[in-house]
Formats: C-alpha cells, structure tokens, sequence
C-alpha cells in the first residue's frame, strides 16, 4: 500500500471559463496537502500559469510532458495539448468546452492505466462538451463505460451519504426506470462502498419511496407495494440490511437520516436538494460501484462568480480528502480480504 503522500491525485481542469481552475490553485495554495498527495493537473501550464496571474495566485507550477516527470511535494501540471486557448469568463463555449473533455479523458486513461491513484474532476458545463467522440450526458456515463463496474452516484459529507436509483434521468420517466433488477444492483452497490469505501461492516441503508407518502398503501402510485418493498424484503433475505420504503417529504427534517449509514432516493432532485441544504457547500459527489476512484466538488461551473477571485474552494477539497481516504479504505479492505480464515468442515 502507498504512504499518503505518495498517493498520486490526477485533477481535471473542467470547463476553463468556469470556477473549477480557480478551486483548483486555491486548494493547493495550503503547502500541507502536498505532503497528503501528489497533484496532477491534466490541462496545459501556460494556461493554468495565465489564470494563476489573474486570480493572483502565489502556488508554484511544474510543468511536464509525461506522468513519470512528476515531482513529490510540487503542483504539476501534465501538458495535455500546446495551444493556447482564449479564456472568457462566464461564457458557453464550445472550443472551451473540448479542451475540458481532452483533460477528462486523459485523466481517465491515466486512471485506468494505473498512473495516477486517484481522479478529481473540476466542473464541466454538460451543453459544450458533445461532440461526435464525446456523446455523454456527464462525468459518471463515460466512467461507467470506461471503467468497470457499475457507476452510482454517492453524494458524501461526513457521515451523510445520499445515492440514486436514477440519476439524469426525466422525472417523466423515473417510475419506468425503477425495476428489482436495478434496485438490486444500486443497494448491493451501496452495500459494498459502505463496507470497503467507509469501512462500516454492517451497513443500514434506508430506501425513499417514488411517490407523496411512500404511496400511501398504493392510494397514491403503487410503485411502493408492487416494485419496492419486495425487492428489499429479497435483499434483507440476503444479508443486506436494507429499510424502507420510507416517505421522503419528512425523512431528513425529522432527522430520521441520522439512523442510517446511507439513503437511496428514487430520483435526482429528491435526494440532492436536501443533501446540499444539509452539506452547506462542503459536500462531495463520489462516482461509487467502480474499481477505480474519482470524486468531485457538489456544484457547477459557477459562470456568474467565475475569475472574479470569490468561489469557495470548500467542496472541491473535500474531494481531494475524500480521495485519499476511499484510497486507503480500498487498500485496507482488501487486504483484510484477501485471505480469510476458512471454517472446518465438520
């Protein structure tokens, strides 16, 4: 297993007209999380060098050519392309946003060749970034189609962790989506994470229902009755200690979250507009279910607030930490795994 400050962390730069360059050096101008990790920025030092000036940044850049240039204890930056690139703060642009996918998916192929540990993607803008080669809707689908596994999105502060049965997915269209064959797959995947990414050997996680009140008995939908509660009883069956469907209006304002290890909400915004109320700013979204690791900050490209020297750098370092922490869980868990003690057959 690798010391802590060995860890490598490849950060892509996101969408340059946007806030993510800005959280970037603004994590990194604190000397003490280099001696945590070693960043790698997969984007071009002159550029980064131009936003550093104009954000007046003191951090000091090394740039390099190839992974194996890198320098311990230094913010390097790995040129990805030559050019150079007109930055507009606040604006959608298109060319800007190709330069965000060139560094997104460099930094994957970095990750699954094993030359960086870890991945922390800064904010993309989802409308600039399509293209003939890159038809994602975001972040998570192509590293779910890049790595393996199956990709769930994990909304993480502290002890608060919310994931999804769907994710970008219409509200029009959440009720077809919820199967026993995908609710199986995103509580086993929960499950895990839990035990080797958060180290809680006997997870509980609570399910929200789809409709008002859990569907109250099947008056209001029956999704509950007829999709849900078997495949949990099927689930508990099996060792996984699974609640619910509980009724998502009152669920977090009671504090009833307090009592699970996670919460599973039937669609987006059902769980992640009471997870950033809650998190204020510091929460992290962790792409949970693959073999690889990547975390990112909880907000957008913030285009109002962007070279204007003010965003919070909060969440993004948080993704940094968290990183490094689901780093060295994996690490410890696999270990304590790999051999395990067999019983005597009697």
């Amino acid at each position: 297993m690798k010391k802590a400050e060995n860890i490598i962390v490849g950060i892509s730069i996101g969408d340059l007209n946007g806030i993510g360059s800005e959280v970037i050096l603004k994590t990194f101008e604190d000397n003490r999380m280099l001696e945590l990790c070693t960043p790698v920025i997969f984007a071009n030092v002159k550029i980064v060098s131009f936003i550093k000036r104009n954000l007046n940044s003191e951090v000091a850049l090394h740039g390099i050519d190839r992974i194996d240039q890198l320098v311990k204890g230094k913010i390097n930056v790995l040129n990805v392309w030559k050019e150079g690139v007109d930055i507009n703060y606040g604006q959608n642009d298109e060319a800007v946003g190709k330069y965000a996918i060139q560094s997104f998916t460099s930094a994957t192929a970095a990750l699954k060749e094993g030359l960086v540990d870890v991945l922390v993607t800064a904010p993309i803008n989802k409308y600039n970034i399509q293209s003939d080669e890159f038809k994602f809707p975001g972040h998570t689908d192509y590293l779910d189609k890049e790595l393996e596994g199956n990709a769930l999105m994990f909304m993480v502060q502290d002890n608060l962790r919310v994931g999804l049965l769907t994710d970008h997915v219409p509200v029009t269209d959440v009720a077809k989506h919820l199967t026993e064959k995908l609710i199986t797959q995103k509580i086993e995947t929960i499950n895990l994470s839990l035990k080797q990414d958060f180290k809680i050997n006997k997870p509980k996680i609570a399910i929200l229902g789809l409709n008002p009140h859990a569907g109250d008995s099947g008056i209001i939908g029956n999704e509950e009755e007829t999709i849900m509660k078997p495949t949990i009883k099927k689930l508990f069956e099996k060792g996984i200690f699974a609640f619910g469907p509980y009724s998502a209006d009152g669920f977090f304002g009671s504090g009833q979250y307090e009592k699970f290890d996670a919460v599973i909400a039937s669609y987006h915004d059902q769980g992640l507009i009471p997870f950033k109320t809650l998190s204020f700013g510091v929460g992290v979204n962790y792409t949970a279910g693959l073999n690889k690791i990547r975390t990112s900050p909880d907000h957008g490209t913030a285009y109002e607030i962007a070279g204007k020297g003010v965003a919070d750098f909060g969440s993004f370092k948080e993704a940094v930490y968290l990183a490094i922490d689901i780093y060295n869980s994996r690490n410890e868990y696999a270990n304590l795994t790999k051999n395990p003690l067999k019983t005597k057959e009697k």
